[in-house]
């Protein structure tokens, strides 16, 4: 981790089109909220002071990686927080972490800019539209803490990309496979503990409202996909926005 990576891929494959930036947007951001939550740890001990400058890097195939900047000047690719490793000893732990959380915003919104720059106004609006529609690395860290002190297990460090086993005592409605909070809490939640939310990567907690996409079979937070346990009593076949975006394109 301690060699400087090239994170632009060439320039023949790079994103060009609003739903390729979106996933190359949301797979970067997985990486990186599955650093600040479920990897925490892991990313803590490679934030070594005693380094050289550090970065936080979230990759288009969902990874991260803690690594020294690009050494191409300009860079391919906007960077990162330059950094961040030495103020890991200097701080409380949870100011430090939010603040590589917030810079970590900062840099996954200007990656995009700088695929979506080439777009329309229309098709960057739109983009930025699908953007703002998922909680923020930010958010997403702050979540998954007040889960924790909660007492929810979060021990979880793998995601999990199948669906759950469903039951009838805790389907709701059958066809949009939204899982209710009401039913069954503690059966439901060793049944479905190795599940992780597509959009925020946070665990499956049986006291949450829980949708699954029909097409790509991923579970999500009712409020990371906007859907409510009353809006999914009228929907027969969900589709996430990832995968509404991709039927639209295709169209």
């Amino acid at each position: 981790m301690e060699t400087a990576r090239a994170l632009a891929a060439p320039a023949t494959s790079r994103p060009r089109t609003v739903e390729a930036i979106f996933r190359d947007f949301s797979a970067r951001r997985a990486g990186l909220v599955r650093a600040l939550t479920s990897d925490v740890d892991d990313f803590f001990d490679s934030c070594d002071p005693d380094k050289e400058n550090l970065c936080l890097y979230g990759h288009p195939d969902g990874t991260w990686e803690v690594s020294l900047p690009a050494e191409e000047v300009p860079p391919e690719l906007p960077e990162p927080a330059l950094g961040i490793n030495f103020a890991r000893n200097g701080m409380n732990r949870r100011d430090w972490l939010s603040l590589v959380a917030v810079h970590s915003d900062s840099w996954l919104l200007s990656v995009a800019f700088f695929f979506g720059a080439p777009l329309s106004a229309n098709e960057r609006k739109r983009l930025f539209s699908m953007i703002n529609d998922l909680p923020n690395v930010y958010e997403s860290m702050v979540d998954r803490k007040q889960r924790d002190r909660s007492g929810v297990d979060s021990s979880g460090k793998s995601r999990h990309s199948s669906k759950p086993k469903q039951r009838t005592d805790d389907v709701r409605p059958k066809n949009s496979r939204a899982v209710a909070r009401e039913e069954d809490d503690d059966d439901d939640e060793e049944e479905h503990s190795e599940t992780f939310c597509g959009s925020c990567s946070g665990i499956y907690n049986a006291s949450e409202f829980w949708i699954g996409c029909d097409i790509c079979e991923r579970w999500f937070h009712g409020k990371c996909v906007r859907i409510t346990p009353a809006k999914a009593d009228h929907i027969k076949h969900y589709k996430c926005p990832e995968c509404s975006s991709s039927k639209k394109i295709r169209q």
